[in-house]
């Protein structure tokens, strides 16, 4: 595959999962009742509904520079596991619930190796 398709796949794949997040991590920041009642069934009080919007936000900032994306990716693939721990806690559908954290996680790890050189450089795909 030649670097651009390379890295205008990797942005895309990074894009899509930037904007979910954002998306949620503004809903969880409004803090509509939906949303409030979806962290009451997964076991959190309303009131920690606000925090987690920021550190979700934050955490995808950092993914979205350059120059930080490695550690957001850790950042967010730590909060997709408590997520995906939440989930099945509470013993939420496989497919659509649990695993959706996992779905996120490979975007999100996939977008930035096919972006990122030295991350390709420390993890070489072997034929």
């Amino acid at each position: 595959m030649s670097a651009s398709w390379r890295l205008w796949i990797g942005w895309g794949l990074s894009g899509l999962v930037m904007l979910f997040l954002i998306m949620d991590g503004v809903m969880k920041l409004a803090g509509p009742s939906v949303v409030v009642q979806a962290q009451e069934k997964l076991g959190y009080p309303g009131s920690v509904t606000f925090g987690l919007g920021v550190l979700l936000l934050v955490c995808t900032a950092l993914y979205a520079i350059p120059k930080t994306s490695v550690f957001g990716a850790i950042l967010l693939t730590g909060y997709l596991g408590g997520a995906i721990a939440s989930q099945l806690r509470i013993g939420e559908p496989w497919f659509s619930h649990i695993l959706f954290g996992v779905y996120l996680g490979l975007f999100v790890w996939g977008g930035l190796y096919l972006r990122n050189d030295r991350l390709r450089a420390i993890f070489p795909i072997r034929q």
